[in-house]
């Protein structure tokens, strides 16, 4: 049990400190890689109830608590359960808890549904939602419930962006799969092999992105070679491109398909997954709303852009709202054998959403869409 935090105990709104360590390492303990969240989305259902919220599990396995509807605005925060592979052995440590999904993202979630229930009484309605497959290509929980749940008047994504940062901006992700099949020829015809196809069409990806492609700006596209396999007769390719604000992704496939049309290649290019980039405004209700949390805990707010891709992208592909993603946890720790999270960052974290959500109570019920939230 916690029984001592840097964190003001006025500051955590009510939450018990050691119950909402309790309630994050009981969820640690049940391995919900993706694909197999059931366990922890009925266990979560469970601890949403006892603490007085409604609370159910949709047809995708998505768990969504809500507190009763009102007169004012509708807040949805949103965090998945699933993990990457692997679990890790749960322990709490010089003030570190240790587990798989600590800080990705399971910590952000916990944070997430501890301030919910900490204002129960919110004049409009609050839905915390944990959903399912965000580590996988398709985002299957935030699609379904982009499909299927009115859109709110704002939206909290959580993923861990340190206790005082706010991600405001996401790139966006396009998932290729090329596959090729050639004859059987000698290793000595000089006709081209299904394996140098492969490795052409990469080089393909790279020369349409251009000489400034990578990884380490947030204003420019970056290919990833996720995995490749095939001999003479037949290879398989697998591409993830992160793309920036404004990026045509359609053109960027149909000029691919050209080239290979024009080599005279016979493969098959096909894309499993595509979200945009998404930039939320850096005043917008959302961030202000999340740095007025910070600040009241004397920290410095820190927007931040990442080249990464998270549900906010998915989410922002159908509700035009305000919009920020906010989580305690270090980002450098995700899918790391050394995951952790630091309970006073996490107990920040529930301090800060909590501020946050008070601050949300003036945003005016049905206005999501003159406000806007994502570009």
């Amino acid at each position: 049990m916690i029984t001592e935090t840097a964190v003001p105990p006025a500051a955590l709104a009510g939450t018990d400190p050691g119950a909402a360590v309790d309630m994050l390492r009981s969820m640690l303990e049940i391995p919900s890689p993706s694909g197999e969240e059931g366990p922890l989305a009925r266990h979560l259902a469970d601890v949403m109830r006892g603490l007085g919220l409604t609370a159910r599990i949709d047809d995708a396995g998505n768990v969504i608590g809500e507190t009763p509807v009102r007169a004012g605005p509708r807040i949805m925060l949103l965090g998945h359960m699933d993990t990457v592979p692997g679990q890790l052995a749960v322990h709490l440590e010089g003030g570190r808890l240790h587990g798989r999904g600590a800080a990705d993202a399971q910590g952000p979630l916990a944070a997430m549904v501890r301030a919910v229930a900490a204002h129960r009484d919110f004049p409009g309605q609050l839905v915390v939602v944990g959903v399912v497959e965000e580590e996988t290509p398709r985002s299957r929980g935030a699609v379904h419930i982009g499909r299927t749940l009115a859109r709110p008047d704002a939206l909290i994504v959580g993923e861990p962006s340190g206790w005082p940062g706010i991600v405001i901006g996401y790139k966006g992700k396009l998932d290729l799969e090329y596959r090729v099949a050639c004859p059987a020829t000698h290793p000595s015809n000089p006709v081209e092999k299904a394996t140098e196809s492969a490795a052409a069409f990469w080089q393909d990806v790279l020369e349409l992105l251009g000489p400034e492609q990578g990884h380490a700006s947030f204003a420019t596209p970056g290919a990833t070679l996720v995995g490749m396999r095939g001999d003479l007769t037949g290879a398989e390719l697998y591409v993830s491109i992160r793309t920036p604000v404004g990026f045509d992704q359609d053109g960027f496939v149909a000029a691919l398909r050209e080239r290979d049309q024009v080599r005279g290649r016979d493969g098959r290019l096909a894309v499993v997954n595509g979200v945009r980039a998404v930039e939320a405004e850096r005043r917008g209700p959302v961030a202000r709303a999340l740095s007025a949390g910070i600040r009241g805990l004397g920290g410095t707010p820190r927007p931040t852009l990442k080249t990464a891709t998270s549900d906010m992208n998915t989410l922002a592909e159908v509700w035009d709202i305000p919009m920020a993603t906010y989580g305690p946890g270090d980002s450098a720790l995700d899918h790391s054998d050394e995951e952790h999270i630091l309970v006073d960052d996490y107990l920040r974290g529930i301090a800060v959403l909590s501020t946050a959500l008070g601050e949300l109570t003036t945003l005016r019920a049905g206005a999501a869409g003159e406000l806007g939230g994502a570009s």
